[in-house]
């Protein structure tokens, strides 16, 4: 007779969930940063060079930044100085600044993504195998391509709210169409695809990571615990 398939255990999932998305986090943070920096960048001036010419020139200019202000003061000092001034500045519509152009990013990219792995996962398994039993490489190889395929949704939207966050109180009053319009006029449809290197450049490695973390901690959990 042939064995059950076990229940799923939603606490099995979220700690394995969790340790997938620290491992997105360490892989992937350095390059989130340049796409922020990327994206957020002012129009050069007619005559004048852009801030940065490209990932890689914004990456270095953000670390030498990142080397000089360690001495200097700094605007916050850690999340909770952060989450309390902007409090303190707009109340608690500060904190979910930008609330809605999130939405908008990752709810079609986060199904996009895991339709993908798990559509990916279902090729790459042999027939005479359970997808369970997908080797390392594999799972690299989908979470990658998941992820390219992610962001190929999520760039848009996630510009438009890089944009709006930072930018200062009262200046977008109707959102992200006053976003979106300013970007289009000022710097053509292509702006929309600001900090794409950037992003595709951590894609693959950040979320093959992000995969094989969840999958080796869900493998291990299942171990120590069987009857978690």
């Amino acid at each position: 007779m042939a064995d059950q398939a076990k229940p799923i255990s939603p606490l099995k999932n979220l700690l394995a969930g969790g340790f997938g998305g620290m491992c997105l986090v360490f892989v992937g943070h350095p390059l989130d940063t340049v796409k922020v920096r990327l994206q957020t960048q002012p129009p050069n001036l007619p005559g004048q060079p852009p801030m940065y010419s490209g990932t890689f020139d914004c990456f270095r200019k953000t670390l030498m930044r990142e080397i000089q202000a360690s001495s200097g003061e700094t605007k916050y000092t850690g999340a909770l100085d952060c989450a309390k001034k902007l409090y303190k500045e707009a109340g608690i519509r500060g904190i979910y600044k930008g609330t809605v152009l999130t939405l908008m990013r990752d709810v079609p990219a986060s199904g996009m993504y895991f339709m993908t792995y798990e559509w990916l996962k279902n090729i790459f398994t042999p027939e005479e195998k359970s997808v369970n039993e997908l080797s390392v490489p594999r799972i690299l190889v989908a979470g990658g391509i998941a992820g390219i395929f992610n962001w190929a949704v999520a760039i848009p939207p996630d510009v438009l709210k890089s944009r709006f966050q930072t930018a200062p109180p009262g200046k977008y009053p109707n959102g992200f169409r006053d976003v979106l319009r300013e970007l289009i006029r000022n710097e053509g449809i292509t702006s929309l695809y600001k900090g794409f290197n950037a992003v595709m450049i951590r894609a693959f490695p950040a979320n093959a990571a992000c995969f094989l973390g969840f999958e080796v901690a869900m493998k291990f959990l299942n171990w120590a615990m069987p009857n978690l």
